[in-house]
């Protein structure tokens, strides 16, 4: 984790206070069904909230006897008993330490994606916002980066908002999958703990039971937890990397937002770079290589191992800190974008017309020319275009070969922008409902 790329909400759910404040509600709750069950006595279980439910844990201290101890379980559980007192034996009955460690995973993974959940609304609403402001404001489509026929600069945001919208569900899913307790006590076979007791902890703390736990809560759950994080992940990217190209300075339809005193090079003081989705880019590389060790640490050996522990250690918190950054910054890209229409007019004109090269085929076709003869007849005044420079319709209008089959009326209704915009209320309702 890099405090650079991070968000104070998303850094406490995985700070050592959180943790350990996690760990005790497990064991706490656990003594409470177990006092229930009449396993451990009920003022044990009383006494263990009284002497520690609003405690402060020394995190120095449960240090201090990890490094005698090699054992981060055992260290709480030692600092534990030194603020319940006597009434401690009783904590972690029947319990083993995978049983602490997986739950509380759990419930940090799953306040994690609520997070990102609010992340993924408050960018969902700004590329709402912007796609309607400029849901007819034509401008270029492009395949292979170069020019191919008009769109709308709010089709782009809509498409962007249908994107992650489908992140949305796809991490309430992956957050539903993730928020699974185990208590199941060594290898997972409950024999040494009621599974009462799991029922008990996982209501308290919103979870389900795992249903079958082998002491380890199976890491298919948790690969494809973080697999959904790369997805979002690579959205951020695809979305980046449009306005990256759209700012370049040959193109500069979009740009992000250039505040005053903001410097873009130490050298040129013209530069005004894409810094932002420069950045967001980079960070969803980082993501992304998130998804492929939990993909690993599926395949652990026998019932349990601890090869997966030292993995989530570090992806659990700089993954989910990490994309929470990057949401939060491309919705603040989103918001401020300016936006050049006249630009956009501009370059739309600058190739005099080939856009709607498409319409002129398919007229011909339409009007008796076979496909492979209209092909060669658009084709061969659309390269005077690229290499001479010359106009795509008076082209046309000269080639007696076209004309003989298209009227003069009938080639300039072909070059009508409004015929590519004619469908954008259907894609907006597809999007984002009627009204």
């Amino acid at each position: 984790m890099v405090p650079r790329y991070s968000r104070p909400e998303m850094v406490a759910v995985w700070s050592p206070e959180t943790k350990f404040r996690i760990w005790f509600e497990i064991e706490a709750h656990a003594a409470d069904a177990l006092a229930e069950l009449g396993v451990i006595p009920r003022e044990a279980a009383a006494t263990i909230w009284e002497k520690a439910g609003d405690a402060t844990f020394d995190i120095e201290r449960i240090d201090a006897i990890e490094r005698e101890t090699k054992h981060d379980v055992i260290a709480f559980l030692t600092h534990l008993a030194e603020i319940v007192g006597p009434q401690a034996r009783f904590v972690h009955q029947g319990m083993t330490s995978s049983d602490v460690l997986d739950t509380c995973l759990a419930v940090q993974l799953a306040r994690a994606s609520d997070i990102l959940l609010a992340d993924l609304d408050a960018l969902l609403a700004a590329l709402k916002k912007r796609a309607l402001e400029h849901r007819d404001t034509v401008t270029i489509g492009r395949s292979h980066g170069i020019h191919a026929e008009p769109t709308t600069f709010g089709v782009k945001l809509a498409f962007a908002h249908a994107e992650f919208a489908r992140c949305r569900e796809r991490l309430v899913h992956a957050r539903e999958e993730i928020a699974t307790c185990a208590i199941s006590g060594a290898v997972g076979t409950f024999a040494n703990i009621d599974p009462r007791v799991e029922a008990h902890v996982a209501e308290k703390l919103g979870l389900k039971a795992e249903t079958v736990s082998t002491q380890v809560i199976p890491r298919d759950r948790h690969a494809m937890f973080f697999a959904t994080l790369g997805v979002i992940a690579s959205c951020v990217e695809r979305l980046a990397t449009e306005i990256r190209h759209l700012q370049r300075t040959e193109v500069l339809e979009a740009e992000e937002y250039f505040s005053p005193g903001q410097k873009g090079s130490s050298a040129m003081p013209h530069k005004r770079n894409p810094v932002l989705t420069e950045n967001l880019t980079g960070l969803a590389r980082m993501v992304r290589g998130y998804a492929m060790p939990a993909m690993e640490n599926v395949a652990l050996w026998h019932e349990r191992d601890i090869s997966h522990s030292s993995v989530e250690r570090m992806i659990g918190p700089d993954a989910t800190i990490t994309l929470d950054f990057a949401l939060a910054r491309l919705t603040g890209v989103i918001d401020r974008l300016l936006v050049y229409p006249k630009n956009m007019e501009a370059n739309l004109n600058r190739f005099r017309g080939l856009i709607h090269s498409q319409r002129v085929l398919l007229a011909l076709t339409q009007a008796g020319v076979a496909r492979e003869d209209a092909y060669r007849l658009v084709q061969r005044n659309a390269m005077k275009v690229w290499e001479e420079g010359k106009d795509f319709l008076e082209e046309l209008l000269a080639d007696p070969e076209v004309t003989a089959a298209l009227p003069e009326a009938d080639l300039r209704e072909k070059f009508d922008l409004g015929y590519h915009t004619r469908h954008v209320d259907t894609i907006f309702e597809r999007v984002f409902g009627k009204g």
